[in-house]
C-alpha cells in the first residue's frame, strides 16, 4: 500500500425496488465504501415475474436513502412515479448525494430462464467483486421452515443461496426500524447486529 491508502474495493449491491434493496444500499454507503472504491448497482430483471406497480412507491427520495450515510444536503424531493428503471436512477443519485467521489455504476441484466442467485454469482465473478451485499427479508414462516421459498435453489432464499455459494464475501442486509440500526447474515457471522 503507497501512501497508506487503502486499496479500492469492487462492492456490488443488488438493486431492486424494495425496502430491503433500499436498506442494503444504505448499509452500503454508510458502513462499507470509501471514496476510491467503485459500486456496481446490479438489477436481474425478471420479465415473467408479475410486478407490482406500488413496489416503487414504497422507495425513499435519494436524500432519505442517503441521510444515514451522510450529513450532505439532500437533493431533490420525492419519487416520481413510472417506468421500471426509475428506482435505479434514484439508487444511483443517492450514491452520488453521499459520495461524491464514488464510482458507481448501474447494470440491468436478464435472468433468461435461470435462478437470480445464480445470475448474481455469474456477475459477481464476472466482475471480479470483493464484496457482495444483498437486503433480506425475513417472515416468521421463513424462520420457522428454515428458509424455504418455492423456486429458490436448494429451498433458500437468494440472499441464503448467494451467502453460502459466492466466492466473495456476501452479506445480508436487514434494516431494524428508522434508528434501530441492521441485521447482517454472512457465511462466519450469523445474526450481527450493528447499531446505525
Amino acid at each position: 500500500m503507497e501512501g497508506g491508502t487503502t486499496p479500492a474495493r469492487k462492492v456490488m449491491v443488488v438493486a431492486d425496488p424494495t425496502r430491503e434493496s433500499a436498506a442494503a444500499l444504505q448499509y452500503a454507503l454508510s458502513h462499507v465504501v470509501i471514496k476510491h472504491d467503485s459500486l456496481i448497482l446490479l438489477h436481474v430483471d425478471n420479465h415473467n415475474a408479475w410486478k407490482n406497480p406500488f413496489s416503487f412507491l414504497k422507495w425513499p427520495s435519494p436524500s432519505a436513502v442517503s441521510a444515514a450515510a451522510s450529513s450532505t444536503e439532500g437533493g431533490g424531493g420525492g419519487v416520481s412515479g413510472g417506468g421500471d428503471l426509475d428506482f435505479l436512477e434514484v439508487m444511483r443519485r443517492a450514491c452520488e448525494i453521499a459520495q461524491s467521489k464514488l464510482q458507481v455504476h448501474v447494470e440491468k441484466v436478464e435472468m433468461d430462464g435461470k435462478e437470480k442467485g445464480a445470475v448474481i454469482l455469474h456477475h459477481s465473478t464476472l466482475h471480479s467483486i470483493d464484496l457482495l451485499i444483498i437486503g433480506q427479508k425475513r417472515s416468521l414462516s421463513n424462520a420457522i421452515l428454515g428458509q424455504r421459498r418455492n423456486g429458490s435453489l436448494r429451498g433458500l432464499d437468494t440472499a441464503e443461496y448467494l451467502i453460502e455459494n459466492s466466492k466473495c464475501t456476501c452479506v445480508a442486509v436487514q434494516k431494524k426500524g428508522q434508528d434501530g440500526g441492521y441485521l447482517l447474515n454472512t457465511k462466519s457471522q450469523r445474526n450481527f447486529w450493528l447499531l446505525a
